[in-house]
């Protein structure tokens, strides 16, 4: 009986509870649940989602949480500071407990995060999912690969060792090479002339705040775009099922995958350390990471005006490229098989100076 009231008590504080917070946030829960069963359970998913390989989409996502947490995980024990950076790098890999396993979850997830929206694109740009009403999604996805790469470029930076130091000071004296607000973006970065302790400080801010916080913005514009358009169709007659429960579980084991892959790539390969930073001492080579080689080698041809100049115009023409296909097919008369073409081209040309540079020395 003693039971039986308590539990009669509890319910009875609980429905006062509930309707004192409904009063305050009158909030229609049945609409709610109609719009996320909607949107959401039953969004109608074509066929060919069912390969993984069309399903890339959530990879970037399921990788930039993984970022997220691990990186929250590493600023508890590093230091932004020139004179104790490296050494609290040092301490996250040998001493800190399961530091390492962390920090190489971190450092392989970046690489693969890289990977996986570029095959995103790659895999949006060959079946045309850039074509009208979509236009904004490629220029977001555009954004969130630029936003992609410059958190792997401040990340790099704040290991503070010598390859990471002077990568980051030639890369930075690139950056001030770029049209009309190169030599702003230098100072912002920087902190002045040179890379000094003002430039770790701005890295790091800008890798754990600015950068955080707009990929945030464009993943949730992103994936509520996706949702009022839909998911684009291979073919016009495409059959399709729900999100739930089959591609929600597609999602589930892309996500223990990646854990999986990253822990192994982790052990095999954990993360090394290198030499301190010494801003008397410059290396021999100086190389950026592998997803900037192409650049890196092109602007070595280059004369290096030109070359930024040209990257620019490349830039340019990569996130309006919607815009551009349509100008081409319609006024210029160009076959539809055009972006199979320039697609093949670019990528060729990628590989060819990422596998060039890797092996040059």
């Amino acid at each position: 009986m003693v039971r039986i009231k308590n539990k009669k008590i509890i319910n009875m504080r609980r429905e006062k509870f509930s309707e004192w917070i409904f009063k305050r946030f009158p909030i229609d829960l049945q609409k709610i649940s109609e719009m996320w069963e909607k949107v959401f359970v039953k969004e109608p998913i074509p066929e060919h989602m069912k390969n993984w390989f069309f399903a890339l989409g959530a990879t970037p996502l399921v990788l930039f949480v993984f970022q997220a947490i691990t990186g929250i995980l590493l600023t508890l024990y590093y230091v932004p500071s020139p004179d104790r950076a490296y050494e609290s790098v040092r301490y996250i890999t040998e001493e800190v407990k399961f530091g390492f396993w962390i920090r190489g979850l971190h450092r392989w997830g970046s690489n693969l995060m890289v990977i996986a929206v570029i095959l995103h694109i790659v895999r949006v740009f060959f079946t045309k999912g850039y074509k009208a009403p979509r236009e904004l999604n490629w220029i977001i996805g555009s954004f969130l690969l630029i936003i992609t790469l410059t958190f792997c470029f401040t990340g790099y930076s704040l290991i503070y060792n010598q390859l990471s130091y002077w990568a980051t000071t030639v890369g930075t004296n690139m950056i001030g090479e770029i049209p009309f607000v190169g030599k702003f973006l230098l100072l912002l970065i920087r902190g002045g002339i040179d890379v000094t302790h003002n430039s770790l400080i701005r890295l790091y801010n800008l890798h754990i705040g600015l950068l955080p916080t707009l990929m945030v913005v464009m993943i949730v514009l992103h994936i509520v775009l996706v949702r009022l358009h839909g998911v684009s169709k291979v073919y016009p007659d495409e059959p399709t099922y729900s999100f739930y429960p089959e591609h929600f579980y597609t999602v589930l084991q892309i996500m223990l995958f990646l854990l999986v892959a990253l822990s192994t790539l982790t052990i095999v390969f954990p993360p090394g350390i290198g030499e301190p930073a010494d801003p008397n001492n410059t290396p021999l080579h100086i190389k950026p990471e592998w997803y900037f080689f192409a650049v890196y080698s092109v602007l070595k041809i280059l004369p290096l005006k030109f070359g930024i100049w040209f990257m620019f115009f490349v830039l340019l023409v990569f996130i309006f490229w919607p815009f551009i296909d349509e100008i081409l097919l319609r006024r210029v008369k160009m076959k539809p098989s055009l972006h199979y073409i320039v697609g093949i081209a670019v990528i060729l040309i990628f590989l060819f100076f990422t596998v060039y540079e890797t092996i040059k020395y």
